[in-house]
């Protein structure tokens, strides 16, 4: 097929002009063009006067494609370059199941491609399936009563499920698309193929993941819901066993190839690879709050007078300053029309997130706006230091938010006036079970705080009303990433031979994507030890 870039179209605007303009570009009638497919989408919003969708296209046309691209003499027009990515096929069978532990993204992709290379993974995950998952995540949210073992970290599809299903990666890899499209299979919208910023929403999320978990099982895997991983067997320097709790029971299973996908949150597991000397170190992560706004004014700031059209999506931004002392602020997991939520897996703490459901049509916008840590910074040692700390933070923000699991907030201008907030302004905050005014420095580490305070000012410049006095900062903001990596090889095994951290949790992954591509990768390790 033919690859057309850089198609520009005002909004409104659709199928029709998208052909005459792919015509216009091959120098051939539209009746030429057999078929038109969109690979990419996206939104140039720099002249605020002359927004417009960018598009760009493959094509199949009648004749000779070479031809018809050496006639165009454009060098927009190229051949196009799409690579399918292929499962390998293991050369043998192990001589037990493969286990993956953890069902977020990374443990998820690794079982579903382990599932279709015929090795009918086992998987165990410590909290229950999507829909239970739904329930008790609610009933927190609206009563505050909290189970550690299953919430917004823990359950079926991983921490991912309800911050948004954003699908930005900064990774180029084959495996990208094959995420991707496998994610269409089980029941994303087909927009996030070629969106430029695809996201699917919490809300579709939850039957997406369920599809692929029963994809799973019909490949002869199973997926045990409940199942918290607590000691892993070892026999001449690799694994042989791994045991689980499951309602109150221990079980072990043999097992000698392992993929560890617990998750940026699991603390406890962490511990316990440390003690059976599970080689890791702290990495560099991030913390901070979640700022708020009214979609509205994003909007106004990011397309000007063409706020409100209905072609246009929720506005979103993506921010960042380093400032002269070499520490560095930035914006993440920016929520379009979303809500924050109340992330806590452990009894006692207050964590936030963000998320948005599939229309992204909520009053708001939020985003994590965090500080970048690096070891140095945490004032504990160990290759726990920063899990400790973060533990440390929520349980300040658990204490100043009423020990109820509300949160403590602050309005931005009383923030950087450094006065506790008595009112809140025309922002009104989304979290639940809700937010405590307060003053954040009496919650968060000065480091943050101070970071904070110098960089608002300066993503207000590069954003028309993010400095909005009544935006509204809500704490903490401490699951951005694994403050731990468990370290590994080039065959992407840990020294415990048969072991394979895999994902976010284990240091390898920033998101959904690349969390997902290293799931795969894992698997296609797993695969080739049994050439």
């Amino acid at each position: 097929m033919i690859r057309i870039r850089d198609i520009a179209l005002r909004p409104g605007e659709g199928t029709t002009q998208l052909f005459q303009a792919a015509a216009r570009l091959l120098k051939c009638t539209q009746k030429e063009i057999l078929r038109l497919q969109i690979v990419k989408r996206s939104i140039d919003a720099r002249k605020k006067q002359d927004v417009r969708i960018v598009y760009t296209v493959d094509v199949a046309v009648k004749g000779d494609e070479r031809q018809r691209i050496e006639r165009a003499k454009n060098p927009k027009v190229t051949q196009s370059a799409y690579r399918p990515y292929h499962l390998p096929v293991p050369a043998s069978q192990p001589g037990h199941r493969p286990v993956v532990v953890g069902f977020g993204p990374g443990g998820m992709f690794a079982a579903l491609t382990l599932a279709e290379a015929g090795l009918r993974p086992i998987v165990l995950e410590r909290g229950l399936d999507a829909q239970t998952r739904h329930e008790k995540v609610s009933r927190f949210w609206e009563s505050g009563e909290l189970d550690p073992d299953c919430n917004v970290q823990f359950g079926e599809g991983g921490a991912g499920t309800f911050s948004d299903g954003k699908l930005n990666t900064g990774t180029r890899d084959d495996r990208n698309g094959f995420v991707l499209e496998q994610l269409v299979r089980f029941g994303a919208q087909e927009s996030i193929l070629y969106d430029a910023k695809p996201h699917i929403g919490t809300d579709v999320l939850l039957h997406v993941v369920q599809n692929l978990r029963t994809r799973v099982i019909e490949l002869g895997g199973t997926v045990e819901f409940g199942a918290k991983l607590t000691a892993i067997g070892r026999e001449n320097g690799a694994v042989s066993s791994v045991t689980y709790e499951q309602r109150g029971e221990a079980h072990t299973l043999p097992c000698s190839h392992l993929i560890l996908a617990i998750g940026h949150s699991a603390r406890d597991t962490f511990g316990m690879l440390l003690a059976a000397g599970v080689p890791m170190e702290p990495k560099p992560f991030s913390m901070g709050v979640r700022i708020e706004h009214r979609q509205a004014l994003i909007d106004a700031a990011q397309y000007g007078p063409f706020a409100g059209h209905p072609a246009l999506p929720a506005a979103d931004y993506k921010l960042n300053c380093h400032l002269p002392d070499g520490t560095s602020a930035y914006t993440f997991c920016m929520c379009p029309g979303g809500y924050v939520v109340a992330a806590a897996s452990e009894t006692g703490g207050v964590a936030t997130n963000g998320m948005s459901y599939s229309g992204r049509d909520g009053e708001n916008a939020n985003a994590a706006l965090l500080v970048t840590l690096r070891p140095a910074d945490f004032p504990h040692d160990g290759p726990l230091g920063g899990a400790k700390w973060q533990r440390e933070i929520e349980e300040t923000a658990f204490r100043a938010g009423g020990s109820n699991y509300r949160a403590p907030a602050q309005r931005a201008g009383d923030f950087l006036a450094r006065r506790p907030s008595t009112a809140l302004g025309t922002v009104k905050p989304t979290y639940r079970p809700g937010v405590t005014l307060c003053d954040l420095h009496d919650v968060l580490p000065r480091r943050i705080t101070d970071t904070l305070e110098r960089a608002i000012p300066v993503l207000g410049q590069q954003l028309r009303g993010f400095d909005d006095p009544d935006a509204v900062l809500t704490a903490p903001e401490t699951r951005s990433s694994s403050p731990v990596r468990i370290l590994r090889d080039e065959t992407l095994q840990s020294v415990l031979r048969g072991l394979y951290p895999c994902g976010e949790g284990a240091g390898y992954a920033g998101g959904i994507t690349s969390a997902s591509v290293d799931g795969v990768r894992c698997a296609e390790a797993v695969i080739a030890s049994l050439a």
